[in-house]
């Protein structure tokens, strides 16, 4: 299938455009992670370091940030039990609690006062059951530019949701990352890039540089 050429620059315009970062916290990416082998895809793919250059350009651009945190109870009320990634994450014994450092962003994606956070007790994406589509359109944004993890789960899941909701959905190729690593070329190839424009960091930045 064609791509139908866009202008990317025009596509990304800051007055109309968000970074929407998906668990970019501690308690996943960082050294003591719940998931400690996604932890090291996204380490050593350069992620995490592609998300920070996105978040930060992305500010200066005048771009929207908002965060996505999963958070837990200590008791997990309310926590999805119902397929086997929720089970798995239960039996951890890291805990994503609310005002806890595992909820923050994780080392090297330094936080602005000027970002927004949507936190999450529940599911597999930032936009389900959550507060961010109510924020984006109330800051009159059309595109969102998704960066985090999981190219397994949780970025599918929030690049059709967001086209649903009829979001422009723009995907840093090299601002995801999932187990094992070659996957995230996998499902860009044959699913994310049919509902999303996908870009490099390098490509993105150049657009808000200009």
């Amino acid at each position: 299938m064609r791509a139908v050429p866009i202008d990317l620059a025009e596509l990304v315009a800051p007055g109309h455009t968000a970074i929407v970062t998906q668990e970019c916290q501690r308690g996943i990416l960082g050294p003591e992670s719940a998931l400690p082998v996604l932890a090291e895809s996204a380490r050593t793919s350069g992620m995490i370091d592609n998300v920070a250059r996105i978040v930060q350009a992305g500010r200066h651009a005048g771009v929207e940030v908002l965060h996505a945190i999963a958070v837990q109870r200590a008791d997990l009320k309310g926590a999805n039990r119902n397929a086997p990634l929720f089970r798995g994450v239960a039996k951890s014994p890291v805990r994503q609690l609310v005002g806890s450092p595992n909820a923050q962003l994780v080392d090297g994606i330094e936080p602005d006062e000027g970002d927004l956070y949507s936190y999450r007790y529940h599911g597999v994406g930032p936009f389900a059951g959550t507060d961010v589509d109510s924020l984006l359109r109330n800051l009159g944004r059309t595109t969102v530019v998704i960066v985090g993890v999981s190219s397994n789960v949780a970025i599918p899941n929030g690049v059709f949701d967001a086209v649903n909701l009829g979001y422009q959905v723009v995907l840093p190729r090299d601002a995801i990352a999932g187990v094992p690593p070659e996957y995230t070329d996998t499902i860009i190839a044959n699913s994310l890039s049919l509902v999303s424009t996908v870009v490099t960091t390098d490509e993105l930045l150049d657009c808000w540089k200009a």
